[in-house]
């Protein structure tokens, strides 16, 4: 397994290759991540990971500082998993100046949900991912990205950059990895102390729950579906969780059924913290 510190070593590693595959990353990896790895493998002939916490898209007020920082079990992980190349550029090589330009994804996608609770987030998560694969894909015809399907929205807005800038980029959503009891795997699952942990569990229930209620309301779903929210939002708070949403929506825009919509073409998303700890997840219905 290679080390690219920088952008031109990064490109040095790549120019024997026809099709990288790559799978962008904050690091603290879980098995998730790993998933994703193993996954690419099998989609390009160049495995590429890259390992960079991204400052555009945290809030002033976020956990930017504290983010959990594993470079040696990363790099272990990474090498079990059969990652060729790992990107792991300092801050200085990817913004070696302020970064005036930025990706400003559509507000009808981008505004709705995670972003509006964390304003600004897709912007950065926009912005920093054009980069990567500038870095990434650079001076070659075809490429793979994958990307957790547990980040839903975020998914969704990379696969809308890529198609209107015709990028030759394809886009690969992994599912969704969980532990045994039900909780999506994430890096921030680590801030949960043991109680909150047994607890957490419940917010994949309480979007289970409301996919089941939103079902059964059949065509009356587009008048009953606030209240179903609503319920939702109510119970998972009564357990001392601080709901931001939980919401049924269309697959396809984010926006909330319609008469006529079929539960195949439904997702739900939710996301609330717990303690000190923001959770987020969904479930395609």
């Amino acid at each position: 397994m290679e080390i690219a510190r920088t952008i031109p070593e990064l490109r040095q590693l790549l120019a024997a290759h026809a099709k990288p595959a790559f799978v962008p990353t904050m690091g603290n990896l879980h098995d998730g991540h790993l998933a994703l790895v193993k996954q690419a493998r099998l989609l390009g002939d160049a495995t590429v990971v890259s390992i960079f916490v991204n400052r555009l898209q945290f809030l002033p007020h976020e956990d930017f500082d504290s983010y959990p920082r594993t470079w040696d079990a990363d790099c272990a992980k990474l090498q079990a998993a059969g990652c060729d190349i790992v990107f792991a550029p300092r801050e200085t090589d990817l913004y070696p100046e302020p970064q005036t330009f930025k990706m400003h994804p559509d507000p009808a996608l981008a505004d709705i949900l995670e972003g509006q609770f964390r304003p600004g987030f897709f912007t950065g998560v926009s912005t920093v991912v054009m980069k990567l694969f500038s870095a990434v894909f650079s001076g070659h015809a075809a490429g793979v990205a994958l990307f957790g399907q547990k980040d839903y929205q975020q998914l969704m807005v990379i696969r809308q950059m890529v198609r209107q800038f015709t990028l030759p980029i394809e886009i690969v959503g992994g599912p969704t990895c969980r532990a045994p009891d039900g909780l999506a795997l994430s890096s921030r699952n680590g801030y949960l102390n043991e109680t909150e942990r047994v607890e957490a569990v419940q917010l994949s229930l309480a979007l289970r729950t409301l996919a089941s209620d939103a079902l059964a309301a059949a065509n009356a779903l587009p008048a009953q579906l606030p209240g179903l929210e609503q319920r939702a939002l109510q119970a998972l708070a009564a357990r001392g969780w601080r709901p931001d949403y939980l919401t049924l929506r269309r697959r396809a825009d984010l926006q909330a059924p319609q008469a006529g919509d079929t539960g195949q073409s439904l997702v739900v998303l939710g996301a609330a913290r717990l303690g000190t700890t923001r959770l987020i997840d969904n479930f395609e219905v």
